[in-house]
This record gives C-alpha cells, structure tokens and sequence, in this order.
C-alpha cells in the first residue's frame, strides 16, 4: 500500500514539476563523477564548448601550461593523419580560479570554435550516415543538429581534456601514461622496451619507433583508399595509493570502464588480465602476496574487490574504425527512402593518437574523484 502511495505521489510530483524534472535529468546525462563533478555543453558547430566543474578543492595552484598541453595533443589539425579542421582550442576560464588559484567555488570554462564549416555536412540534413547517431538522435529527440554530429561529436571531449588536466593536479604523485598498442590489423609487443618519453616523438604516439611507423603507413593506407581504422590505447597508472574505490556498484575499474566506454567510439574496455585471463587457472591467475605486502604478480591489473592496491592500473581501450569514410555508402534519409550518403569533411582516418590525453583524462577525473571520496572512509 505505501510503496503504491510513494509511486502515485513520485507521478504527481514529476506531472506538477515536469519542467523541473527534465532539467535535472537533462543536467544528469551531462554529468560526470559523484564528489568530483564535470558538466559539460555545447555542439560540434555551435559557438563553443565549454563546462562546468564542481566540487574542485580550493587551494590548488593550477599550472596552466599542462592543461594546454593536453589541448594541444587533442587539436585537430596536428599532423598529416588527422582531421584538417583548424581549431587552436584555447579555453577561457569565466570562474572558480583567481590569482592562480582554485577557490573552491564552480570552475566555468568554455573553448570557442573558429572553424566550423557547417556547409560540409548540408547533404546529410535529411540522410542518416551508417554507424553514426544520426537515426537514434532523430527518433530520441524528435530533431538533431546535423552539423558535424552535433552533441554527438567528438569534438565535446575537448571538455573532459580541460577537466582531466586539471583533476590530475590533485594527484602530482601519479603517474597516468597511455599509448597507442594498435592500430588496425597491427599491434603493440608490449614485451618490447617501451619509453614514455618516445610517445609524443611521432605522429601515431606509440612508444615504439619501428612500430609507431608501422602504424603510421597503416593510417595512411586507409586514408588514401577513403577508408578509416581502429585501435588500441593502453593506459599505464602508477603511484597511486591502495585505498581508491567504492564497494559494490562504484568499484574503481567500474568507474574506469564507464569513463571510457562513454568515449566516442569507444567499443571495449579491459583491465588486467581481462578476456586473456579467463584461459588461465586460478592457481596461476591468482596474485600472491609477498612478506612486503607487495603482489608478486599483477593480473587484477592494480585493482581488487574493486579498490586499488597500490599495484600498478592497467587496461585497454578498443576504439571502432571511424564511422565516416571518404567514399560512397547505402543508408536511408527521415522518410525510410533509399539513399547514397556521400563521403564529405574533414574526419580523422582514425582516432586513437588524438584520443590519447581524452583516455588519460577520463582516468584523472575517476582518480581525482575517487580521491576525495576517500577523505572520508575512516576517521
């Protein structure tokens, strides 16, 4: 009977408060993190981006060279192998930092697009392009913003980029490196020396020279046949404390796993040992304990039972071949009509070596938020 009442009176309240409602919903689907906050907005071809952090401790001296580095390596219009949309992607910070310095109040930044060529995407206004959100945007919303995908591109991580560099400045003692381990057919012997310092030294950002050149012909290849590629990052996180993680629903490489598969083209997430470690016998998956209190192996890839301990995190990002080719491909316009959907702009070949410092902020934002719930675990 109370459980009747409770859901009649939830349905009068949402009926008396719709507006209300959907804006908080609206603002839910937008945001990121529990203690640790990131609301992001904006359209692929509006006037910007930008975002809203919350719940950012006062008291930080914010280096902004490193949030500009981030940027940078996220920019279109970097090499030969991306898109060759110009933007410079500097962000404007409106609040929450003065004299260098968070205050502990909501940090508002935005970033404004300069080059958005909106007349490129006029011929799909009507038309759905295979494996894109165009069809599933249409019939959620009842209309979309057709124009370089809208809220759909991928063109809003340069929020989580502005977010992620700054979360990562809570933790000046980790390490989070992430690497290009495959592209296409192609992949990574991670049992090859790898240097981080290698990672930016080439085009593809793999820490490998005669690999990252493998990969980079590869990219090529497919651009030059009007097709586009998948891949792989591998991201390595050190320094990190045990301690880190929530039991049960928020367990930390939950967190993690939903922080990138909420990446564009993103399509699979596996930490440790993952699908490999299913062929394995516990008696040798299982990660014993030395007298030190260290693991003499690492197959739960630095998490257990959901929370870190103090072993290395690793795991794997798959990302999907980009959607849009520089060919002609079947699909159907609004009206379920046959059509042929031409391949037009400006898109990368493939996507992983700009996606490197999204992944690497995405984990930022999990560990930052994660640190700070831990400030209250115990007395």
């Amino acid at each position: 009977m109370l459980f009747s009442v409770l859901l009649s009176s939830k349905a009068l309240w949402v009926q008396r408060h719709r507006a209300l409602f959907i804006f908080f919903v609206a603002m839910a689907a937008n945001t990121f993190g529990e203690n640790l906050r990131l609301t992001t907005f904006g359209e692929s071809h509006g006037p910007a981006l930008g975002g809203i952090i919350d719940g950012f401790p006062a008291g930080l001296k914010v280096d902004l060279e490193a949030i500009y580095r981030q940027l940078a390596r996220r920019k279109p219009g970097q090499s030969k192998i991306t898109t060759q949309r110009k933007e410079a992607d500097q962000v404007e910070f409106l609040s929450g930092i003065f004299e260098g310095q968070t205050l502990g109040t909501p940090i508002g930044f935005v970033v404004w697009n300069k080059d958005a060529k909106s007349k490129d995407y006029s011929h799909i206004k009507d038309q759905y392009r295979p494996s894109h959100a165009d069809k599933v945007y249409q019939e959620k919303y009842g209309l979309r913003d057709y124009r370089g995908g809208g809220r759909s591109s991928a063109r809003e991580t340069l929020c989580r980029v502005v977010a992620g560099a700054l979360a990562a400045q809570l933790l000046p003692q980790v390490s989070i490196w992430s690497y290009v381990s495959g592209v296409g057919p192609l992949t990574l012997d991670e049992s090859l020396t790898l240097d981080p310092a290698l990672t930016d030294s080439n085009l593809v950002r793999c820490p490998h020279r005669e690999t990252a050149q493998k990969f980079e012909d590869e990219i090529l290849k497919a651009r030059k046949e009007g097709d586009t590629l998948g891949g792989v990052i591998t991201t390595r996180i050190s320094g990190l404390s045990s301690g880190l993680g929530q039991p049960v629903f928020d367990k930390l490489h939950a967190d993690l796993g939903k922080a990138m598969l909420s990446i564009n083209a993103v399509k699979g997430f596996e930490i440790g040992s993952g699908f490999a470690g299913t062929q394995m016998r516990g008696s040798a998956h299982n990660d014993l304990i030395d007298p030190s209190g260290r693991t003499q192996s690492n197959h739960s890839g630095g998490v257990q039972g959901g929370i870190s301990n103090g072993e290395e995190i690793y795991f794997k990002v798959a990302f999907k071949p980009v959607a849009t080719l520089m060919r002609d491909q079947p699909s159907i316009n609004e009206k379920g009509e046959a059509v042929t959907v031409q391949g037009k702009g400006r898109h990368d070949p493939c996507v992983v070596p700009r996606a490197i410092p999204i992944v690497e902020s995405m984990a930022a934002l999990v560990l930052a938020d994660h640190w700070l719930r831990a400030q209250t675990d115990k007395l």
